[in-house]
C-alpha cells in the first residue's frame, strides 16, 4: 500500500510538474482550426513530407534508452572548458554584415542593417529540468543582456535546445517580431508576448518584414513537442532574403528530398547554416549524418556552409567533436567552403576568411 501511495504521489507531481508555464500549451480555438487545414497536418498531427519513423528499422526504445544511459562515448563532452570569444553585441557598426555562434544551434545575425536572433538557449540547460542536459563549459558566455534590441527572433521548432523558456522570457522586451512554425505560437501565448508580434506560418508561406527583407517558411525532416505529446507544432527551415543576401537557416532536419526542392525554388545560398551533429544510425531519419549535411548544403547550391547543432550540448553518443571534424573532412572532398567559428566570435560571411582548427588537440 505504501507503494502504492509513493507512486501515485509521483504521478501527481509529474502532471502537476508538467503544468508549468515552461512546458508551454497545446494548440486551441481559432489556431487548432488553422492547423486542422493545413495540408501538413494528419490524424491529428503535422506529419513529414515522407514517412519519417522516429527509430530506424529493427530498433527499440528500450536499446536506444540503454545505449544513452550507458553506452555513451566518454568523450561526449569535453573535459575542459570549450575556448570562446565575447563579441561586443550592444555596439556594433550596423553596416557590417556578420553572424555570430553561441554553440549548438543558436546564433545572431546582422545583415543590411537588421538584427536577427535564431534559437536561442542561453540558461545554461536544454531541459526542464535545469541540473539535466547541461551546456558544455565555456559554451554559455552569452547571456540575454548582451544582447541588442532583435528585429526578428526565429524559433525553428519547440523542443527544447531550440525554445528555451528562460532564454525567450528574458527577451520579451527586446524582440520586435518572433518568426515561427503553425502552432508554437500558442506557447508564447501563454507566455504573454504580445501575439501581434508572434508570425506563424505553415511550409511554402511567405512572410514580407519589408524594406525588402522577406522570410519563405520551408519544410524539415524532424518532429516537435514539448511534452509526450508530439507534434502539434510544426517543425521548419526559413529562407531569409535580404537587400544583399540570400541566407538558409536550416532548424532541425534528417536528410531528403526536401533540400534539393528548396535549392531548385530559393537558391542559390550565400549561406546555408546546417545542423551536424547530435545523429546516430539508430534516429537516422530525424537527424543528419554530417556527410548528409554537405549533400544537403550542395543540394541548396550554398556558397558556404555553416555547421551547427554541435559543441554545447551532448544530445547524442558520439564523441563531443566527431560532427565537425567529420563535416570538415567531407566538405574539404566536395570543395564545400566552411565556416567554423569559435563560439562568440564575428564573422563577416561576405569576406573570404581562414577559421583556425579551433577544436582540434581539445580533449
Amino acid at each position: 500500500m505504501t507503494l502504492l501511495i509513493i507512486l501515485a504521489l509521483l504521478v501527481a507531481g509529474v502532471i502537476l510538474f508538467m503544468q508549468t508555464p515552461q512546458f508551454g500549451r497545446k494548440p486551441t480555438g481559432e489556431r487548432l482550426k488553422k492547423i486542422e487545414l493545413s495540408p501538413n497536418y494528419k490524424d491529428g498531427q503535422f506529419q513529414n513530407l515522407r514517412h519519417t519513423p522516429d527509430l530506424a528499422e529493427g530498433v527499440s526504445m528500450s536499446n536506444v534508452l540503454w545505449k544513452f544511459f550507458f553506452g555513451k562515448s566518454k568523450r561526449s563532452k569535453p573535459k575542459a572548458a570549450l575556448p570562446s570569444q565575447k563579441t561586443d553585441l550592444l555596439h556594433l557598426d550596423p553596416k557590417e554584415n556578420i553572424i555570430v555562434w553561441f554553440g549548438h544551434s543558436s546564433y545572431f545575425i546582422q545583415v543590411d542593417g537588421k538584427t536577427i536572433l535564431v534559437d536561442p538557449v542561453f540558461s545554461g540547460s536544454a531541459s526542464p529540468i535545469s541540473f539535466t542536459t547541461k551546456a558544455f563549459a565555456g559554451a554559455d558566455v552569452y547571456s540575454a543582456d548582451d544582447f541588442p534590441k532583435i528585429d526578428f527572433l526565429f524559433i525553428s521548432h519547440d523542443h527544447w535546445d531550440h525554445l528555451d523558456y528562460e532564454t525567450v522570457m528574458k527577451l520579451k522586451g527586446k524582440v520586435s517580431k518572433i518568426i515561427t512554425g503553425l502552432g508554437t505560437g500558442e506557447h508564447f501565448e501563454r507566455w504573454g508576448f504580445d501575439m501581434n508580434s508572434v508570425i506563424e506560418r505553415d511550409w511554402y508561406e511567405t512572410v514580407e518584414m519589408g524594406e525588402s527583407f522577406s522570410v519563405h517558411v520551408t519544410p524539415g525532416r524532424h518532429f516537435a513537442g514539448r511534452t509526450f505529446k508530439r507534434n502539434t507544432a510544426i517543425w521548419a527551415s526559413f529562407v531569409l532574403k535580404t537587400p544583399t543576401q540570400n541566407l538558409f537557416l536550416g532548424g532541425d532536419s534528417g536528410y531528403d528530398s526536401h533540400f534539393k526542392a528548396i535549392g531548385d525554388k530559393y537558391g542559390p545560398f550565400d549561406v546555408a547554416i546546417l545542423e551536424c551533429g547530435q545523429y546516430n544510425e539508430s534516429w537516422k531519419y530525424i537527424h543528419m549524418m554530417p556527410e548528409e549535411t554537405v549533400k544537403a548544403a550542395q543540394e541548396l547550391k550554398a556558397k558556404k556552409l555553416m555547421p551547427v547543432h554541435w559543441a554545447k550540448f551532448a544530445l547524442a553518443l558520439h564523441d563531443w567533436d566527431e560532427p565537425i571534424i567529420r563535416v570538415s573532412e567531407e566538405a574539404k572532398k566536395q570543395n564545400i567552403p566552411l565556416i567554423t567559428p569559435m563560439i562568440g566570435q564575428k564573422v563577416n560571411f561576405e569576406k573570404e576568411e581562414t577559421f583556425a582548427e579551433w577544436w582540434k588537440g581539445l580533449e
